[in-house]
């Protein structure tokens, strides 16, 4: 990275989380051992929920869940077209079909109302994603699940920390996922994490992550699993992280708050929203742009911000457009305008909770002056 650039995401690695690494790494056990025991009770805390399952990624606990609830060919699972992949990835993995909602304009999470007109005699499932930290409107969610016994699910990968009318994002729905990525809030490296009140679910979950394994003995496999384990020194790493989850939570906020400050008056972008019953844990920061820009007018203004060594992206693209989507499942433009005019007019900047506010400001000032070319 050259001295001036500013990188778009950047984990916040302290001396004690290479310290717990370290000490772990030193120690006698480097797979299932205390450290995940002690991180899986940690986030069930956070997430407000009686289970924890510790896996490699978010998009193994989707799986996992998807999986445990016996969903496959034959079924539709509603879910957004305004993600990333893996939440439509996780469904078609066991064979099942995604069935797409439009999102809400503001929150930018799939729009329940698109969701109840969606439900099929098919329909077993609705999977929505709490999008850039923002929960979704879960409350509605719930009641349509419930009015057609339908599964709900949680993905909640990008907004642990974040709070609807008090209650913790993870713990909506029959299970919901953490994960850890390095631009996450907090993160394992890899890493990910199902979180249920469903005891049987969970005890699933944790079979299937460690090879199908039961209770009889290592060699005793009772099911069909895969190798979704979490190791120690992730486990590790995600403890240590997890204790300054709040201070982390308040740096990103502090720079979401500069940000829209130095953003107000430029005209031609909108920031983003927060409802009123929101706390939000801020997952990434994503500008967009004026109604009269086009997507060609987006991809101009990224370019002029990376010359000017902003690190910056487009932020989705939407799932039913990418080709093997296309291929699979039929989709064309048009069928989701409101995720493809967000997605064609999205731009996700800088952000990570050790930026200065001159490095915002230098955002701010790189972005306004992107317009004037």
């Amino acid at each position: 990275m050259e001295r001036n650039e500013i990188p778009l995401a950047q984990p916040f690695i302290t001396e004690q989380d290479v310290e717990a690494v370290a000490q772990t790494v030193a120690g006698a056990r480097l797979a299932l051992g205390p450290s995940l025991d002690a991180f899986e009770e940690a986030i069930a805390v956070q997430c407000g929920t009686a289970y924890a399952v510790g896996v490699n990624s978010g998009t193994s606990a989707l799986h996992l869940i998807i999986r445990a609830h016996g969903i496959g060919p034959g079924d539709e699972v509603i879910t957004t077209p305004f993600s990333f992949v893996a939440s439509t990835n996780c469904i078609l993995m066991e064979g099942a079909t995604p069935v797409f909602a439009d999102i809400d304009s503001q929150t930018l999470c799939i729009d329940p109302e698109a969701v109840e007109a969606a439900i099929t005699a098919r329909t077993v499932a609705i999977l929505a994603v709490d999008v850039f930290g923002h929960p979704a409107d879960w409350n509605r969610l719930e009641r349509i699940a419930k009015k057609h016994n339908l599964i709900l699910i949680d993905d909640s990968a990008e907004s642990l920390g974040s709070l609807l009318d008090g209650r913790p994002c993870g713990s909506f729905g029959h299970a919901g996922i953490c994960a850890f990525y390095p631009n996450k809030q907090i993160t394992t490296g890899e890493g990910g994490m199902v979180v249920t009140n469903d005891e049987t679910l969970a005890r699933l979950c944790r079979s299937m992550a460690n090879q199908g394994r039961g209770e009889g003995g290592w060699l005793n496999h009772v099911r069909l699993g895969f190798n979704y384990r979490m190791d120690e020194m992730s486990a590790a790493l995600g403890l240590s992280q997890l204790k300054r989850l709040d201070e982390l939570i308040d740096a990103r906020a502090n720079i979401a708050s500069w940000y829209g400050d130095l953003l107000s008056d430029i005209e031609e972008i909108a920031t983003p929203p927060v409802a009123p019953n929101v706390k939000m844990s801020w997952f990434v920061y994503v500008i967009r742009l004026a109604d009269r820009f086009s997507r060609a007018d987006r991809d101009r203004i990224i370019c002029r911000l990376r010359e000017q060594g902003i690190g910056c992206r487009d932020y989705f693209q939407p799932i039913h457009l990418q080709s093997y989507i296309r291929e699979r499942l039929g989709t064309a433009p048009g069928q989701y305008p409101v995720t493809e005019f967000v997605g064609d007019r999205t731009i996700a900047l800088p952000f990570f909770p050790q930026m200065t506010r001159d490095q915002v400001q230098r955002v701010a000032e790189s972005l306004s002056s992107a317009f004037l070319r």
